[in-house]
This record gives structure tokens, C-alpha cells and sequence, in this order.
């Protein structure tokens, strides 16, 4: 039945309402520091969201006064609950991945090595960024348990997952840096090459380790013809 009403935004907003009451205010500063990593959204669809999810008879709202500031306080239901409890046996969409910056490399032979290079270190520079705030995250969860001790486990293996994202993305862009580092052009007229290993799995270092331990190992057969 909220299946087909709501959206995978408003059990998202459940999921933070299940955790303890919140203003809208509230929820779109959680949303930004936990979900926003694999969920971003726009604020205002935050604001809209609890909305529909009072309508549904998911949630509560009230009135509080800070001076005379008001806020709308926002309680999940037994309704609400029992929703997203039935939401989570429901599958899942595929993942999908946001990177604009990456599409600026996919068309990079309409450009030239410059530009190429540039997105690259465009795409280092933010992952790297990504990465030490999810380290940083990682560290004040470590020491003091972060501002919801009792999810302590899960918020461990969701932010497991996107430490490794972040780490992969780093270390694909230094092998690409490397790889290009002295291209001419980004065709092969030009002075593009296919590095080695780019259509096998696993990064160069770790196919000359393999190579090492087993010498008479048969040849990568993804490794371009030269």
C-alpha cells in the first residue's frame, strides 16, 4: 500500500524519524551528514517529505516554541514503523552513481590531454577530501561511539563501505594519472595509448604481485596487444 505512495526519500525520512523525533531543520542536517553520502536530495524535498508522511498516517507533527521561533516536531507512528519494517523486505533499485566529473573524462577525446588531466585531479582531489572527512567521522565514532551509540554497529557497516568507495575512486585516480602522464593527445593519433591491465581487474601492482608468486602463470589476456 506506502509502497506505491511514497518514495524511497520519505522511508528515508522514516528511517531517521524511527531513530527519535526531529524537526525539519533537524532532518535535513542528518540527512546532509549521514544519508546525503549514498541519498543527497535536495533541502527542500526534506521539507516536503515529512509532510507526506503525516498525511499517511506514518507520522505526527507538532508545534514547539524557542522564543517565539516555531518549529514543527516530527514523531514517527506504530504505522510508520510497521512500514518501514515492511519497506526493507521490498527490493532494492540498482546503484546508481552521480559524477558529473567522470562524464568530463568519459568525452575527454572531445578535448585535449589539458582538460583530461584536469579532471582527473579533480576527481583525486575531491575523493581525497571525501575520504579524510569519512576518516575523520570514522576516528569520533571510534573514540566516542558518534551521537547514536545504539547504531554504533550499522553506521559501521554502511560507513565501511563508502571508506572503500573513496579509497578506490584515490587509488583509480593516481593509476590514471600515471597512465596518461605522458600522453601527447587522448586519441590514438594523437598519442593516447591503452595502459596495460585497464580491462582486467585489479590494479598493475597487484597483477606483477600475482606475477612474482607464479611465474609460469599464462599471460593477462586483457593486456592490450602491443
Amino acid at each position: 500500500m506506502f509502497r506505491t505512495q511514497l518514495s524511497p526519500t520519505s522511508f528515508a525520512i522514516l528511517g531517521l524519524l524511527s531513530i527519535q523525533p526531529f524537526t525539519t531543520y533537524e532532518l535535513a542536517q542528518q540527512m546532509d551528514r549521514t544519508l546525503s553520502w549514498f541519498w543527497p536530495r535536495a533541502a527542500s524535498m526534506i521539507y516536503e517529505e515529512p509532510k507526506k508522511l503525516v498525511t499517511a498516517g506514518l507520522a505526527t507533527s507538532r508545534a514547539t516554541f524557542t522564543g517565539k521561533r516555531r518549529s514543527t516536531v516530527y514523531e514517527i507512528t506504530e504505522a510508520g514503523r510497521a512500514a518501514l519494517r515492511n519497506w526493507l523486505d521490498t527490493p532494492a533499485a540498482e546503484m546508481r552513481i552521480e559524477f558529473e566529473a567522470m562524464l568530463k573524462v568519459a568525452f575527454a577525446d572531445a578535448g585535449d590531454a589539458t582538460q583530461l588531466r584536469a579532471a582527473i585531479r579533480e576527481i583525486r582531489a575531491d575523493a581525497e577530501a571525501q575520504l579524510a572527512e569519512i576518516l575523520a567521522r570514522s576516528t569520533q565514532y571510534a573514540t566516542t561511539g558518534g551521537p547514536f551509540p545504539d547504531r554504533l554497529p550499522i553506521v559501521a557497516i554502511t560507513g565501511k563501505l563508502l571508506m572503500g568507495q573513496y579509497e578506490a575512486v584515490v587509488q583509480w585516480a593516481r593509476w590514471a594519472e600515471n597512465a596518461i602522464g605522458e600522453w601527447t593527445g587522448v586519441t590514438p593519433a594523437t598519442g593516447a595509448t591503452v595502459p596495460p591491465y585497464a580491462f582486467t581487474s585489479g590494479w598493475p601492482a597487484q597483477h606483477a604481485e600475482h606475477t612474482a608468486k607464479h611465474p609460469n602463470a599464462a599471460p593477462n589476456s586483457g593486456s592490450p596487444a602491443r
